[in-house]
């Protein structure tokens, strides 16, 4: 039975008019032009950035944000060419982890950062955690809030290819390319080791990576230096994420500035 009188249909803040309109029979074909009307979210495909056989290296920004349904850390991604990506997400395992070590630092950075250091005399300086990823990290561009993101998915990484450490902030990218650059090693420094009485932040550094360490159990081990042909890089390793690839988390040998 047919009506001549138009019937008006709401969809998603869409309205339209039907003029005939089969009682008892939805009309697919004008909800299917109405839904075409509405917004939809646009996400790319997953893209792999990085080198298949580099580091890359996270750093938290101190932001989170809200994303599928639960808080995650927001930060910079350093590529190991130096090259790096800002308004990055990191989304899946190790979310919560990365938020709570960096709280830690920030609040030892608050702590002590303005004190000095009873061996070399100097001020401590700020320290920063970050996260490096063995291998090419899958990310996904995203729209969130109308603001775009870089989301890391790091579920899909093996654990054992992240590991996460703190160094001085300014240091940073300077490490990524460090452990990027062959030859590069990590050693552990004697506690009577001469650097930490170096009058500069390298000696602050070694020391302070080790005050952390004992002020806070997000942190597992300091007074660590990665050893470059002409200098040296101390730098602090976080209890997890602990990644077993990674041979810059479980240094084996012992430093020797002769």
């Amino acid at each position: 039975m047919l009506k001549d009188k138009p019937l008006w249909v709401f969809l998603g803040g869409v309205v339209v008019a039907v003029k005939y309109v089969i009682v008892g029979v939805v009309v697919v074909a004008v909800i299917a032009a109405a839904l075409t009307l509405l917004p939809t979210l646009h996400q790319a495909p997953v893209q792999y950035v990085g080198s298949p056989s580099g580091y890359e290296a996270f750093v938290p920004s101190g932001q989170t944000i809200n994303y599928n349904g639960h808080t995650d850390p927001t930060g910079t991604l350093i590529l190991s060419n130096g090259n790096t990506i800002q308004n990055v997400v990191w989304d899946g395992q190790y979310a919560s982890t990365i938020i709570q070590n960096h709280n830690a630092i920030v609040q030892l950075n608050n702590q002590f950062v303005g004190q000095t250091d009873p061996v070399n005399n100097q001020p401590y300086v700020p320290l920063q955690d970050f996260y490096v990823i063995k291998g090419q990290v899958p990310i996904q561009q995203v729209t969130i809030n109308g603001q775009t993101y870089y989301v890391i998915e790091a579920s899909s990484i093996n654990p054992a290819n992240i590991a996460g450490f703190y160094t001085y902030q300014g240091w940073v990218p300077n490490f990524v390319v460090a452990i990027n650059t062959p030859g590069t090693y990590a050693a552990v420094l004697p506690g009577n080791s001469p650097v930490f009485q170096e009058t500069n932040t390298t000696g602050t550094v070694a020391y302070q990576t080790m005050l952390y360490e004992h002020y806070s159990p997000s942190f597992s081990s300091g007074r660590v230096v990665l050893v470059l042909p002409n200098k040296i890089i101390p730098y602090g390793i976080t209890y997890s994420p602990s990644g077993s690839a990674i041979s810059f988390d479980s240094p084996s040998q012992v430093y020797s500035s002769s």
